[in-house]
């Protein structure tokens, strides 16, 4: 099984998302970033680990806000999100990308118009609700 986590950031009516790397089977599309939960790592230690790798940020880890689960090549796997805070927003000081190609903050009603990777699509209900994002903003 494969154990991973999404990392949202809500601020202002946003949401913070990435842009993969294109290549593979989700290349190119939307996420909310995130990744595998190393051996010997919780929760938290992953998403801040994660994020110093691909953003070069620091980030404080709240409650999980969404679970999922699915097959992907005959595999289980999980991703749990949770709720972060970035230490900036990467709009004046910006971020450096290591692992994807853009990022940007949407308004919840964005992301099902964008090219998003399904696992995180199947995180939305559950993720939307729990930050009180109401039906009429989705």
């Amino acid at each position: 099984m494969s154990d991973s986590v999404a990392c949202i950031d809500y601020r202002d009516g946003k949401i913070f998302i990435a842009k993969r790397q294109n290549g593979g089977d989700m290349g190119g599309r939307w996420e909310f970033p995130g990744g595998k939960i190393d051996s010997g790592e919780d929760y938290q230690q992953a998403i801040k680990r994660e994020m110093n790798e691909e953003f070069s940020v620091d980030v404080d880890v709240f409650e999980k806000i969404g679970f999922c689960q699915f097959e992907h090549k005959g595999k289980t796997c999980t991703v749990q999100a949770f709720k972060v805070h970035f230490a900036h927003d990467g709009i004046e000081k910006k971020f450096v990308l290591t692992e994807h190609t853009d990022y940007k903050w949407v308004f919840p009603s964005e992301i099902k118009k964008l090219n998003f990777v399904d696992s995180d699509l199947k995180l939305l209900p559950e993720v939307f609700k729990n930050l009180g994002i109401k039906e009429d903003d989705r």
